[in-house]
Order: C-alpha cells, then sequence, then structure tokens
C-alpha cells in the first residue's frame, strides 16, 4: 500500500489564514485529488496527514510521497523541491531576486497560479479576494479574475523567468502580486497550492490542488478550463492601489 504524507502547518500565515475551515478544504480537495488520479493505479493508497511542527516529531520513514501544504518545515524534511521550498521562506532574497530581473516588488493581494508540468507551463486565471465583511469572518478569494494583457504578459513572463532560475520541479506555483499604478509589482512565490487555491475548487477543471498532485507525480494535464457558469470579474488598478469592479 502507497503512502501520501500531506504535511500542513496551521500557523503557517505565508500559505493560509487563520481559519482550519480553509485548510480542511485544502486538504480534502488534495486527498480527492490522490484517489482521483493515483500515481500508480496498480497500488492502493493510503492518505496521512501530520502537522509539521517542532513539538511534533514527523515519520517519513514509510512515505512514498511527501506533500507539503506549509513553508514552515523542519530542517530534517526532505523530497523532491526542497530547495525551492527553502527560496520561497525568504521571501525578502526572493524579492531581491526578482528586482535583479526588472521587475519591481511589494505587497500584494493577487495571485496568478503557474501549472509547471514537466513539459512546460500552464498559466491559470488569476485570483483575488474580497475583504472580510460582518458576514464572512475571513476574506473570500474567487476566481477568475481578469487581466489585461498589459498585466497578464509581464507576469507570464517574470513567472517564466523565475521558475527556470530556481530550477522549479514541476508542481503548482502561486505568484502573489499588487499593482503600483498601471504596473505589476512581485510579492512573493507560493511552491504549492496554498489558501487563494481554494477558489479553483468547482471553477477550474483540474482544480489547483489536482493539477499539484499530477505534477509532482509526473502525470499529464491537458489544459486548464474553466466552469462556463462561471463569472469573470475585471480588475482595475486605481493610482497605488487595486481596486475590484
Amino acid at each position: 500500500m502507497a503512502r501520501v504524507l500531506i504535511l500542513v502547518d496551521a500557523k503557517d500565515q505565508q500559505g493560509w489564514a487563520k481559519t482550519s475551515v480553509e485548510l480542511a478544504q485544502g486538504i480534502a480537495a488534495l486527498k480527492q485529488a490522490i484517489a482521483t488520479f493515483p500515481a500508480n493505479p496498480s497500488n492502493s493508497v493510503h492518505v496521512a496527514v501530520e502537522v509539521s511542527a517542532a513539538s511534533s516529531p514527523i515519520s517519513l520513514e514509510e512515505a512514498d510521497q511527501v506533500c507539503p501544504l506549509t513553508l514552515n518545515l523542519p530542517n530534517f524534511v526532505t523530497f523532491p523541491g526542497r530547495e525551492i521550498y527553502r527560496a520561497c521562506q525568504n521571501i525578502l532574497d526572493m524579492r531581491r531576486q526578482v528586482e535583479k530581473l526588472g521587475c519591481p516588488t511589494g505587497t500584494g493581494q493577487f495571485w496568478l497560479p503557474i501549472v509547471l508540468t514537466a513539459k512546460g507551463a500552464l498559466y491559470a486565471e488569476a485570483i483575488g479576494v474580497e475583504a472580510a465583511s460582518e458576514a464572512a469572518a475571513s476574506p473570500t478569494f474567487f476566481q477568475p479574475l481578469h487581466l489585461s494583457d498589459r498585466w497578464r504578459q509581464p507576469l507570464y513572463r517574470l513567472g517564466q523567468r523565475l521558475l527556470r532560475s530556481l530550477s522549479a520541479p514541476p508542481a503548482t506555483y502561486l505568484i502573489q502580486f499588487g499593482f503600483q499604478g498601471e504596473a505589476t509589482y512581485f510579492d512573493r512565490l507560493l511552491p504549492f497550492p496554498a489558501a487563494p487555491a481554494i477558489a479553483s475548487l468547482g471553477v477550474q477543471s483540474p482544480d489547483l490542488f489536482a493539477c499539484h498532485w499530477l505534477c509532482i507525480t509526473n502525470q499529464p494535464i491537458l489544459d486548464l478550463t474553466i466552469s462556463s457558469n462561471a463569472a469573470y470579474r475585471v480588475c482595475e488598478p486605481a493610482s497605488e492601489a487595486a481596486r475590484l469592479s
């Protein structure tokens, strides 16, 4: 029996909001992907979920696949792609690296998913977020967010150059970005389907959690499609901030 170990950390503010509901949704979506797209159809799969924390020792000895949904990993945790997790954890160094590529950096609340397969990159529709309200205790992520070519193409180029410079392995990546005037700026890179990826559930096929599993197990993804029922929202930056209409 194959064993897949999903590592999570509810305190990881770089990937997940505080709500355990979002984390539970992400874990459930990844479990569903593992069951739907087995890496080896001849083997049954048991999915184990453990929290990565210094106070909670993790046994990796019997794990056939380690699938972290957090950047907060103990040093002893090793798996293909571990180095890019370390690089993404150091946000300031990553921003300096991006600035050398000619892109400004700052703090943003939008995400561009890049599904990096063994044969190349697929760019998903952007994800936005609605601020928390009295009715909703936490922010709500949504997809698809329409970006015009003047924003989308520079983000595509940045993603391609950045992932190439990091020798990134196949996975689902989220480029977190914002706007400054009419230009986009880079915030950080997440090497797994973090909380914003929840927006793809029921909207994109395959969803970003399924894409991640397919990528890390070297299974093909031919295309990314958006549901015909999904309503596009248009992003219109205003001066120093981004405004949604």
